[in-house]
């Protein structure tokens, strides 16, 4: 019989495969927008379904046929602003946070994540501010898990960048400040998006699940599940990194590029996907939903980021008035 042959796992190009710090996904710089709006949001992941649209390219040699693909759906309960971030320069010509406008209106399970400070006036403070004085501005948000049947009251909070000039931030700043913000107002059906979120944590796992090391035979020696080298025996003391060894596996900070929204759907239609019983290991759905083409990192209810895709590939991008139906509900 031959022998069977098959690609390691394990990309070499995450390094080090070591657990995220945060199950919030970090994100160090953000996508630059020319209309004043947030670059992001976020969300909760409920699971996978199936959808279908009519091909209507002309170059598709699917053209006119009904394609299935598979759909992950994610909640987006509105978020809340918790402040208003102004950044200047340092003595080391460092961008550092020099001032911040926390919104009067907060809800009182946000100090379940920060100690909520005294109450100042926030009008006041706005109206004391020289924009000229700061190079940028952002917002600081939180989620709210409350409006949703996952089991979770903590928020999370967390920073979002604004597009436009600093005049046209500072301005949305003002107007947005202690409000809600639907994911409506962010983003659009048919638009391309990069998620952030952390997968799946699977724990300390040998080479073979970890690296998908083949098991050696029934008579070889010392060990059947690891690797058949360690190195060369110049480097007796000293292992490389690229050899498949034991390790943390999952829960990694991960991000993926050029997801497509398929559908932005309003709570009251979206209420129609749920079963009698609720979605399996999530529950129901109660807030605005939003239709991504593809699978996302983590499991269910995990909380995934996604932002305006940095190098947009249009050709990913489905033809306009193209109709989405949902064939299977959960």
């Amino acid at each position: 019989m031959p022998k069977k042959k098959f690609p390691r796992k394990g990309a070499l190009q995450f390094w080090p495969r070591k657990k995220a710090k945060s199950i919030i996904p970090r994100v160090r710089s953000y996508p630059e927008l020319k209309d004043a709006k947030l670059n992001g949001f976020a969300g909760y992941k409920v699971g996978m379904i199936q959808a279908s649209f009519t091909e209507s390219r002309r170059n598709s040699p699917y053209k006119g046929q009904d394609i299935v693909m598979p759909v992950t759906i994610v909640e987006c309960p509105p978020l809340r602003v918790y402040s208003i971030r102004l950044y200047s320069l340092n003595q080391d010509n460092n961008v550092v946070v020099s001032k911040e406008i926390v919104a009067d209106n907060i809800d009182k399970i946000v100090k379940k994540t920060l100690p909520l400070p005294k109450v100042k006036k926030t009008k006041e403070q706005i109206d004391s501010i020289n924009i000229d004085d700061y190079t940028d501005i952002r917002l600081n948000v939180y989620t709210q898990p409350k409006l949703t049947t996952i089991g979770k009251k903590k928020p999370e909070v967390f920073e979002l960048a604004i597009g436009g000039s600093k005049a046209e931030k500072w301005e949305y700043a003002k107007t947005i400040i202690g409000k809600e913000i639907p994911v409506s107002d962010i983003f659009n059906e048919n638009e391309l998006v990069d998620i952030h979120a952390v997968t799946t944590g699977k724990g300390f796992q040998g080479p073979v699940k970890r690296f998908g090391v083949a098991i050696r035979g029934r008579k070889s020696e010392k060990t059947k599940r690891g690797p058949g080298s360690l190195g060369s025996w110049d480097m007796r003391g000293k292992k490389t990194w690229t050899v498949a060894h034991a390790g943390q596996t999952g829960f990694h900070l991960r991000t993926d590029i050029n997801k497509l929204i398929l559908k932005v759907i309003k709570a009251n239609e979206a209420k129609e996907l749920n079963p009698k019983a609720g979605i399996e290991r999530y529950g129901l759905i109660k807030n605005d939903i939003v239709l991504l083409k593809g699978s996302l990192p983590g499991p269910r209810k995990r909380l995934v980021k996604f932002f305006t895709a940095r190098r947009p590939n249009n050709k990913l991008m489905i033809p306009a008035n193209t109709n989405v139906e949902i064939l299977a509900n959960f």
